[in-house]
């Protein structure tokens, strides 16, 4: 009998290794390497990317950070793991990544809204289809891999399908009984936690874990003993089980996360002097939200050669960010020269009426989807659908505090209306249809075609019983999505790859009845040498007919609305992915060296879009250049270490920089080291120290939301890991 489906049935021959000692070319030192974790690795840690011969037949690009990368770097942040995959624009925020901005090529980064986020196959958005921003962002330290998947392949997945499609791959049930306790200190009172257990008994297996984040934050608060920190808690149970022709496998998580963050940033004068500063007036800002996610999995062999895979699943997010609205005015005027509006910020001049809003939104996300995969002869089918539904709930009453004395002063409460008490709904169905067609033995040619049509509508109400209805909304649409992607194996070592796709972004929940989607055709070109060095080179070219922002309080779009979609018109995004991987041996020593650098060109075409958008206006939030290196060490089957060099240019905050002279029209160019180093006392104990931004290298990342934002400081951190 041919195996059941894996959980998430990404086809091996879609992801290419990268990251670390997981490089197609360091298969041998990875199988080594995993010595150091535990001699009982369950084995879908191993084999969910697959051979060295699977990944030298990628049709198109794609990329995994395998579990040894994680635990290596002790990774916590999925901003700084993404950092070492090609092709991806990262804008941090807050210093650990709890609220990520992710873009992939074409694929801007506001709130991660255009790329297609998962776990473990089901989509992880609060609403991906009528708010996809990704406020919620599960705990990175219990992920085994995180699956990066670009071009033509991703049309398989969906809705976003220009950038890619970012899957993070939670920790499997282990096939015998077992666990791991891993616990972290460092700076700022930093305390981690993280426990695992499962196994199986007979048909049935499970596995029951929990993280646990706490830390007080590297900035401090004028006139305040506030914490500008964070603390988390996240639980995960699994049950399966497992018979001759079907698989049940139920997943059930809870966390809840209170986070002292603000959108208020600092000006460029403050920033200069302390980057860690935040002003008094952000002290009462706070972000507190839970999560709630149900899914059950029924796989069914129906025969040798012909499997289906179905999944019922439901999210509930619920969040409340306490935080100051309008705070960028503050910022902006004093970076121009306003000594009173600096005066207010410092807390020594008074102001009245002071905007602190409740950011209260409750998010339901549920659906069903199957995928049936049937091999016949040179061919390997995927069909599938999902019928999905989502919903927003707003309703965000405002509280009035005057700063008198350089102290808040509650003076009264508004209650919402119109865009701050709001319903937004989306109703989806995607079909699709995806044929591996093995042609030759050199010339492969996969073939995808997906279907999406998607039904929003959005209710403003002028009362808070809801019985007064202000404006409503909504927008139906239909559309097909084709791609093809090409390989040919030319010999051994030498392959050749090509793609085509139509991209798609749905408009959101806030669409009105004339508004069309972000449509783009995708190109990419390549090739891979698979011999004693791993090099890889592949070319994108995304060109779009209506490239879109997604507007959001936390990244108002470029002109200056705060909810919906601003459609700039047509727009490049051309660039560049170069990945080279080796591994040297010197004695006991093995170095594996891996490279990954993106040179991107975004810019309008035309001056039919938006109003004062022109032609070569370089678009927001994509840098020209990323760069990142990463080396270890392996001394005998005990010591691992490593270093990691990231390097990002400045990027627009709003689309058109280049025709301004305002420094605050940018971003700032910055470069970070990590390192870390890893010991195995015991077979099955090891012990570790990381340390983040080694050279404390400060830069403004981003000057949204509102004002001058900075990276993580120097931060050290220790741990023990036990693996039984």
């Amino acid at each position: 009998m041919a195996p059941v489906p894996s959980y998430f049935p990404l086809n091996t021959a879609t992801l290419l290794v990268v990251g670390g000692l997981a490089l197609p070319g360091f298969a041998d030192n990875a199988t080594e390497a995993a010595s150091l974790v535990s001699e009982s690795t369950p084995l879908e840690e191993v084999t969910i990317i697959g051979d060295r011969k699977a990944a030298r037949e990628i049709a198109g690009s794609g990329a995994l950070i395998d579990s040894l990368q994680i635990r290596d770097e002790l990774a916590t942040d999925i901003n700084q793991l993404l950092k070492t995959v090609p092709g991806t624009y990262i804008r941090e925020e807050d210093g650990y990544g709890l609220r990520p901005n992710i873009g992939i090529r074409g694929a801007t980064a506001e709130r991660s809204a255009k790329i297609t986020l998962m776990e473990d196959g089901v989509l992880i958005a609060p609403a991906p289809y009528a708010a996809p921003e990704a406020y919620y962002f599960p705990t990175l330290a219990r992920m085994q891999a995180v699956e990066v998947l670009k071009g033509a392949s991703q049309l398989r997945y969906g809705p976003q399908t220009t950038g890619g499609v970012v899957n993070l791959v939670s920790t499997p049930q282990p096939e015998n009984a077992g666990g791991r306790l891993q616990l972290v200190y460092g700076q700022d009172h930093q305390t981690d936690m993280l426990a695992s257990y499962g196994g199986r008994l007979g048909a049935f297996g499970f596995n029951l874990e929990t993280a646990q984040r706490y830390n007080e934050g590297f900035k401090s608060v004028d006139r305040s003993d506030q914490d500008t920190g964070y603390q988390v808690e996240d639980y995960v149970a699994k049950v399966s089980w497992q018979g001759e022709q079907h698989a049940l496998k139920l997943k059930a998580q809870y966390s809840d996360e209170t986070s002292d963050e603000t959108y208020l940033g600092l000006t460029d004068r403050d920033f200069a002097e302390d980057p860690d500063r935040r002003y008094g007036m952000s002290a009462p800002d706070q972000m507190s939200n839970l999560h709630k996610a149900l899914s059950l999995t029924w796989d069914w062999q129906l025969g040798a050669e012909v499997a289906l895979a179905t999944t019922v699943y439901r999210n509930e997010f619920h969040r409340d960010w306490f935080k100051l609205s309008g705070g960028g005015e503050w910022v902006e005027a004093a970076n121009h020269g306003d000594s009173d509006a600096q005066a207010v910020l410092d807390g020594e001049r008074d102001a009245f009426g002071l905007s602190y809003k409740h950011n209260n939104r409750r998010y339901v996300s549920e659906g069903v989807q199957s995928n049936l995969d049937w091999e016949w002869g040179e061919h390997a089918f995927a069909l599938g659908a999902r019928y999905h539904e989502d919903e927003v709930d707003r309703f965000q009453p405002t509280e009035r505090y005057d700063q008198i004395n350089g102290e808040l002063m509650l003076r009264g409460v508004i209650e919402p209306n119109a865009s701050n008490n709001r319903l937004q709904m989306a109703e989806a169905l995607s079909l699709w249809v995806t044929d591996a067609w093995q042609i030759s033995d050199a010339l492969r040619l996969d073939l995808a075609l997906r279907h999406e049509r998607v039904k929003t509508n959005e209710t403003r109400f002028d009362d808070v019983s809801r019985d007064q209805i202000a404006s409503t909304r909504q927008n139906d649409l239909s559309i097909w999505l084709p791609g093809v992607a090409a390989f040919y194996q030319i010999n051994d070592d030498w392959s050749l790859l090509a793609g085509i796709h139509r991209g798609f972004s749905p408009l959101g929940g806030s669409a009105r009845e004339w508004e069309k989607p972000e449509t783009s055709i995708n190109y990419e070109l390549g090739a891979r040498y698979d011999g004693p060095v791993f090099v890889e080179v592949i070319g994108f070219y995304s060109d779009f007919s209506n490239k879109g922002e997604s507007c959001s309080n936390a990244y108002p779009c470029s002109n200056g609305a705060t909810s919906g979609t601003f459609i700039t018109g047509e727009a490049v995004v051309a660039g560049v992915e170069v990945q080279v991987g080796h591994v040297f041996e010197t004695g006991q020593v093995t170095w594996p060296l891996s490279l990954a650098y993106t040179h991107s060109k975004a810019e309008a075409r035309g001056d039919e879009g938006a109003r004062d958008v022109l032609s070569g206006d370089t678009l927001a939030s994509v840098p020209d250049n990323t760069l990142s290196l990463r080396l270890g060490a392996q001394v005998g089957s005990r010591w691992d270490s490593y270093a990691v060099v990231k390097y990002v240019d400045d990027m627009c905050v709003e689309i058109g920089c280049n025709r301004e002279t305002s420094q605050f029209a940018q971003t700032e160019s910055f470069f970070v080291v990590d390192v870390g180093t890893r010991y195995a006392v015991t077979d099955g104990i090891s012990a570790f120290v990381k340390i983040e931004n080694a050279f404390d290298k400060r830069a403004i990342v981003s000057r949204q939301p509102d004002g001058a934002r900075p990276n993580k400081p120097l931060t050290a951190m220790l741990g023990v890991e036990w693996v039984f």
